[in-house]
């Protein structure tokens, strides 16, 4: 696969974090019943760094979790000699929270209509929001993010893929063309 086009940098992707982790807490005015869930592998990531980001602002605690999501996606049975669980972490009662969703890239929205059906075996939250680093589109599933780094329109031929260095070493966002 060619790198199309770069999208962000890593300054980029750390202003724009800031910049959804003010919009989630103006939305819900602070962190009173909030928590923060990443969907593995690259959300969990960007949670964290979110959850960073709020406490710091707020100066309280948030629980913050991991969600695996392995067992709740549409294609499991396709791909389950390949699929590597690696355990949801979420060591509080999501009943009565506002749950904010984290992930990397919104596509088809397969993946949150899994990501929902995981939490909600967890629990009732009052709410889940969902915060996404990209939308690029192409939605098989009427799901929509609350809160979006970056809308990229893309065509079927191309990849977004989000480089964190917790993962890849660097922090970048950027089209691939497949």
């Amino acid at each position: 696969m060619i790198v199309k086009k770069e999208i962000m940098d890593e300054s980029g992707i750390n202003r724009t974090l800031k910049r959804l982790a003010y919009e989630i807490l103006e939305h819900n005015k602070g962190v009173d019943a909030l928590a923060i869930v990443g969907i593995r592998d690259r959300g969990d990531s960007l949670a964290q760094r979110l959850h960073h980001l709020i406490q710091e602002i707020e100066n309280k605690e948030v629980p913050i979790g991991v969600l695996d999501i392995t067992l709740y996606r549409d294609d499991f049975r396709r791909f389950s000699e390949k699929a590597v669980l690696q355990g949801t972490e979420i060591d509080f009662d999501v009943t009565n929270l506002k749950v904010v969703l984290v992930d990397d890239v919104l596509y088809t929205g397969r993946t949150i209509r899994a990501a929902l059906d995981a939490l909600i075996d967890l629990g009732r939250p009052s709410q889940i929001q969902l915060a996404v680093l990209v939308d690029r589109g192409h939605r098989e599933f009427p799901i929509k993010a609350d809160y979006v780094g970056k809308n990229i329109p893309t065509s079927s031929g191309e990849e977004v893929q989000v480089r964190l260095k917790e993962m890849d070493g660097e922090d970048s966002v950027v089209i691939l063309e497949v």
